[in-house]
């Protein structure tokens, strides 16, 4: 058993709560992570006297700082102490960058994502080699640092939540290093059944399985994916597992407005504004990642316009992609199918005075959160999604009261109910009548509809989200 530290609660996740940067002057800033996830667990941590975030150093610079600070302890470094604020302590591992990619790129991003979204094409992958065996190998080291770096910050009996995929492995290393504590971990995404999850080879299926429930809580969006969960337990493992409960993350509408009012949002909705004078807006706001599936998206879009065509001039189909996973082949080659589909619908339907669709592919925020605003209808069509924290923020902020078409594979079917129009998204005609359906919904059926979704959305906003895990560890 690992010495015990100071720190009575811990969070673990990939990506931290902040990133460091070098800035014109050659010095290093750093800059807190945004969005509702991380604001409701910087809450926490920060109500938490000692509490610490463990994260990887994402970059050479970070890696370069986390090994300069004692034990990694960013509040060590003048600069990155006043940032902090005294809120909790961040800890990054330098693990080094083959490693690194290794494991984020070669089995996170490209096998367990692949997995849990079911977006392998069978007859070609996957294929597990040598090569992707070494790929493996470097996923569990990268586990194993962070599990000895949390034992080594955990005080006696202290609480440790667990984030998401890159760290499956991570509770059952915990437990073994330090019997003492007690473990959450948090899937961030689907579950499959365990004919899809069995593809993995048996070793590893068990490691993933046994490795998440070396937790004493093991936490997810819906009771579909815990029960999915639950039954590759029983395939893969043999038994039952405890403590599998279901945690539905909301969305903070009061941090949600506070930012979709800034300035900078501001001047993007004007801009959007003119772009699309009194046409109606079909809105979406996702990352150019296969599991989203934009691509199905535009065709459901160009045989709305071919089928029902008196929406021609009336409507804009407004898509904005944050850039995902630039460095791999299959996104790189995704990204331009979006552009080429897009490309296609203005050659088949513009005209002098109208564009049916606006595509920008950029990591711009503020024109993320206008078109969201602006949105008559909210358009998600995912293949799988944990939950879509998207739709759930459109809901929020969006100024016309929105009717939601949404897929049924993603968790945020199972809260927002009968009210939203779900579909199969695999299906593109029904998925265009769908479209169609909510641009003809009444205003007054569309705003009683928006308003129940609106509750359902807000019920359990992230901090409240994250302290419902730690009360379940008590």
């Amino acid at each position: 058993m690992t010495d015990p530290g100071s720190a009575p609660l811990l969070v673990a996740s990939n990506r931290g709560p902040l990133s460091v940067v070098s800035v014109e002057d050659g010095d290093d800033e750093i800059r807190r992570g945004s969005g509702g996830l991380v604001s409701g667990m910087q809450a926490a941590l920060a109500s938490t006297p000692d509490a610490v975030w463990v994260c990887a150093a994402m970059n050479e610079r970070e890696r370069t700082l986390s090994r300069q600070a004692p034990r990694g302890r960013l509040s060590q470094l003048d600069f990155a102490a006043n940032a902090l604020h005294g809120d909790f302590d961040v800890r990054m591992l330098p693990i080094d960058a083959q490693t690194f990619r290794a494991a984020y790129n070669g089995v996170a991003n490209s096998t367990l994502w692949f997995v849990l979204h079911m977006l392998y094409e069978l007859p070609k992958a996957p294929n597990f080699d040598a090569s992707w065996r070494r790929q493996w190998l470097s996923y569990v080291r990268y586990n194993q640092a962070f599990a000895e770096a949390l034992a080594e910050e955990a005080a006696p009996n202290a609480r440790v939540m667990v984030q998401d995929y890159h760290l499956f492995l991570v509770p059952r290393m915990v437990r073994t290093l330090r019997p003492d504590v007690r473990i959450g971990h948090f899937t961030h995404t689907p579950w499959v059944s365990p004919d899809y999850f069995t593809m993995l080879p048996d070793d590893v299926a068990h490691a993933v399985v046994d490795g998440v429930l070396g937790a004493d809580v093991v936490g997810f969006h819906t009771q579909r994916w815990a029960d999915l969960f639950t039954a590759c337990c029983r395939t893969v493992l043999g038994r039952e597992p405890e403590g599998v409960r279901v945690f539905p993350l909301g969305t903070d509408p009061d941090e949600m407005k506070k930012v979709a009012w800034r300035r900078d949002v501001e001047s993007a909705l004007k801009t959007l504004d003119a772009e699309v004078g009194d046409c109606r807006v079909i809105g979406r706001v996702d990352r150019t990642e296969l599991s989203k599936n934009v691509w199905r998206g535009l065709l459901a879009y160009r045989e709305l316009l071919r089928r029902y065509p008196q929406w021609r001039g009336r409507v804009v189909h407004a898509v904005f992609n944050n850039p995902s996973r630039e460095d791999l082949p299959a996104y790189r080659e995704y990204t331009a199918s979006i552009e080429r589909l897009t490309s296609d619908i203005e050659e088949e339907f513009a005209t002098d005075d109208w564009t049916p669709v606006l595509l920008e592919i950029a990591d711009d925020y503020p024109a993320a959160l206008a078109a969201l605003r602006r949105s008559d209808v909210v358009f998600i069509n995912s293949v799988r999604d944990g939950m879509n924290l998207v739709v759930l923020e459109a809901l929020v902020i969006s100024e016309h009261s929105p009717a939601v078409v949404l897929s049924r594979e993603a968790g945020a079917a199972d809260v927002l109910g009968g009210d939203a129009l779900v579909v199969n998204p695999f299906d593109v005609s029904a998925t265009a009548d769908a479209l169609h359906a909510a641009l003809s919904m009444r205003r007054d059926d569309r705003t009683a509809r928006a308003e129940r979704m609106r509750r359902a959305a807000t019920a359990l906003p992230p901090t409240e989200w994250f302290r419902a895990q730690l009360d379940a560890l008590d």
